[in-house]
């Protein structure tokens, strides 16, 4: 469902969590002028101090009441392990005409920890999640275009009405992302595989190399193919345990798929067979690449990210 965009500016939002996300996405809006204020709400002071000094918010906040004050959209932006706090500090002050969204990595959990702190307010809340991301942080990190082609994808609520779910797509799509849906469940079960597992198998490989004796010559001589293969290792690990934890169920279905997979490579090396690896290799890369010719090229992917 691609929602039409209008062309009305947003007059108020609320980012909580002004790094990498919720900062790029302020930029975004502003720079296609389609906010009026941007307040920031953050636990870190310095974050909300550069936030201000680099223009991706207009007003700095630690009153949750007045912040929310006739805002149109509160976007959630902070680690998923944070969520429920947030909406039930925000649950009190949250006006009819204000819609809730967020930009967390796991849906399911972030679903529950809605309908227990917005209950009958559970309508104002559209769970969103954009596919984009750097490997760095913060504000520093924030950039306007973070989401220019990218996907976005909704699990909204069957108490969500259309015109809410409508609002959340065209902000986003104001962003330059590409609104996409799947219920809170596809979307833990997608991301387990395609995201969440390679994020963890990069941090469990540097950890391991960290752990080896001779470890810093190991990582003197480590080259593009290692870069490559770790570089969302660079991304916040306390977002990534927290995202870890909250999928851990759909996660560790897709680790023991991979572990039987690793048994699969350790068995074909133990009896030399080599055409078991040619065969496992052969079907990797064709995959790979009609995944980039049919996915990665239509979205015209980022050298950076992670999501």
């Amino acid at each position: 469902m691609q929602a039409h965009i209008v062309s009305t500016p947003l007059k108020k939002i609320v980012i909580f969590g002004v790094g990498l996300i919720g900062g790029s996405f302020a930029l975004a809006l502003k720079k296609q002028h389609a906010v009026t204020l941007v307040v920031g709400v953050d636990r870190h002071q310095a974050s909300l101090q550069r936030a201000l000094e680099l223009g991706i918010i207009d007003v700095a906040s630690s009153d949750i009441e007045s912040a929310l004050q006739d805002a149109d959209l509160v976007l959630i932006a902070a680690p998923v392990a944070q969520t429920g706090a947030i909406l039930r500090a925000i649950y009190p002050y949250l006006q009819p005409q204000t819609i809730v969204t967020d930009a967390g990595s796991t849906k399911a959990d972030v679903v529950a920890a809605a309908r227990a702190a917005l209950a009958e307010k559970i309508s104002q809340f559209v769970p969103a999640h954009p596919i984009a991301g750097r490997e760095l942080n913060g504000p520093d990190a924030a950039v306007a275009d973070l989401f220019r082609g990218k996907k976005l994808v909704i699990t909204a609520l069957a108490e969500n009405s259309a015109p809410a779910i409508n609002e959340v797509a065209q902000a986003w799509q104001r962003c330059g992302a590409q609104p996409h849906h799947l219920t809170p469940e596809q979307h833990d079960h997608v991301f387990a595989a395609v995201s969440h597992l390679p994020h963890l198998l990069a941090y469990a490989l540097v950890d391991q190399i960290t752990g080896q004796p001779q470890a810093e010559l190991r990582f003197q001589y480590a080259a593009s193919g290692f870069r490559d293969f770790t570089r969302i290792a660079g991304s916040s690990a306390e977002m990534w345990r927290d995202i870890s934890l909250a999928n851990r169920t759909a996660l560790m279905a897709e680790l023991a798929h991979y572990q039987a997979q690793l048994q699969r490579v350790f068995a074909a090396l133990q009896q030399n067979d080599g055409a078991e690896l040619l065969a496992m290799f052969s079907n990797a890369q064709a995959a790979r690449t009609r995944w980039i010719d049919s996915i990665e090229a239509a979205e015209a992917p980022s050298r950076e990210g992670g999501d």
